[in-house]
């Protein structure tokens, strides 16, 4: 079975940083064709890597993992494929690395131009998703990125055997050793470790729950960007197309619950109420959902279990959905913006004015009108795949892909040019 043998994370960390000078200047001929080696070499090692998933998957049934993140940390064959087409799909993006931003002469005749660069070494916490082990190798790779990964305990045997697939597939394609590193099995010391590689790790990226987000600012030296929750809302205007709402508020719950673009919660103007969540109630409830409801909620359908104030700021990650009445759009974008995480949040309607204040108003990533939450995803907006989706407004949010996984420099020409 492929693995990576253990290494202190310092000296992960350091065989990262000598790799990414190199990385920084490859070519982008020599990067694809490493991505493509590593999507050969994932469909070519699918049932070691299975194998290795049904390890990680009986232990999280011992350990009683919740039926989330059994989801989560599953793979199957298609998953597996699906690793390999995101891989090739980041190998026919533009390379990112060099795309001049923008530029200008001075008056004085210097040339100045914003050109995109890697940062260097990056380095990924993450939780239960082990296809996030090729996902981020894979971004990381295409932008110039070394990457060090750091998975979790529930995840161990998956994540082992996708980095020694995506390093030796890598190397034998001419990227150096060490840009794909993997840290495992330190626990919380070991993150502590990670997070305080000053002038080593450029950048980190927790991908998980509140309680990663927590560990890490505990301690983190160095500049994380928060991949955080999602706490995301549907709200179907007064002047919505019911079918339209329906189809969007059942796809946005029910697709897939456990991951951070499902919607939690439902909010419906008070106008249609009476028509409405009857309907969307029956067909939640059909498809498995466990209801709850405010008292305007509950009025109007008496089976609704009754909210709390804890429900609306809470992600449930599961088959749990909460349903509150509002009066207007301006009541559900200050309710949104209340209880909302940052993330995806959607209108249902048909009024253009309550749309564009809806668009205007809510404070998130990513803002739907007449769509589900759940095309919050990089591999949907056309990145290939993502790095996890940021709620924070610096330096990159929602999506975060190749291009927001470079900084940039400036680049001054001149001829014999000096400042009097």
């Amino acid at each position: 079975m492929a693995t990576i043998p253990a290494r202190p994370v310092a000296d992960v960390c350091l065989a990262a940083r000598e790799a990414s000078r190199t990385l920084a200047t490859l070519d982008s001929a020599t990067k694809d064709r490493a991505l493509h080696a590593i999507a050969d070499a994932l469909m070519l090692g699918t049932e070691e890597i299975l194998e290795a998933n049904a390890r990680d998957l009986e232990a999280g049934r011992e350990t009683a993992l919740t039926a989330a993140l059994l989801d989560r940390l599953a793979l199957d064959g298609e998953r597996v494929a699906e690793m390999a087409q995101a891989t090739r799909a980041i190998a026919a993006l533009q390379d990112p690395v060099g795309e001049v931003l923008d530029g200008h002469r001075l008056p004085n005749g210097l040339d100045v131009r914003r050109v995109r660069v890697p940062f260097g070494v990056i380095a990924v916490v993450y939780e239960a998703r082990p296809n996030v082990t090729i996902d981020a190798a894979a971004l990381c790779l295409k932008s110039g990125n070394a990457i060090v990964l750091r998975g979790s305990s529930s995840a161990a045997h998956s994540n082992a055997v996708l980095a020694a697939i995506a390093q030796q597939a890598a190397q034998e394609a001419g990227v150096p050793a060490g840009a794909i590193g993997l840290v495992a099995g330190g626990g919380r010391q070991e993150l502590a470790e990670l997070a305080t590689q000053d002038g080593v790790v450029d950048l980190i990226f927790p991908r998980g729950g509140e309680g990663l987000k927590a560990a890490l600012k505990a301690v983190a030296t160095v500049p994380v960007i928060y991949a955080a929750s999602g706490n995301c809302h549907v709200f179907v205007d007064a002047s919505a197309d019911l079918d339209d709402a329906l189809a969007i508020t059942v796809n946005a719950k029910v697709q897939r619950p456990g991951v951070c673009n499902a919607a939690e919660k439902l909010l419906i103007h008070a106008d249609i109420a009476d028509a409405f969540l009857p309907r969307a109630a029956a067909a939640l409830r059909d498809a498995g959902v466990e209801l709850r409801g405010d008292d305007r909620a509950r009025a109007i359908d008496a089976d609704l279990a009754p909210t709390i104030d804890e429900d609306w700021p809470t992600e449930y990650l599961a088959l749990t959905m909460a349903i509150k009445v509002v009066d207007s759009p301006a009541q559900a974008v200050a309710h949104i913006n209340v209880n909302g995480s940052g993330h995806s949040e959607a209108i249902v309607t048909r009024d253009a004015a309550a749309a564009r204040a809806f668009q205007l108003g809510v404070d998130a990533a990513c803002v739907y009108v007449n769509a589900s939450t759940r095309f919050t995803d990089g591999g949907e907006f056309g990145m290939g795949a993502e790095i996890g989706n940021s709620t924070q407004k610096l330096h990159a949010r929602g999506p975060i892909g190749v291009r927001e996984l470079c900084t940039f420099k400036y680049v001054v020409e001149g001829d014999g040019h000096v400042r009097g």
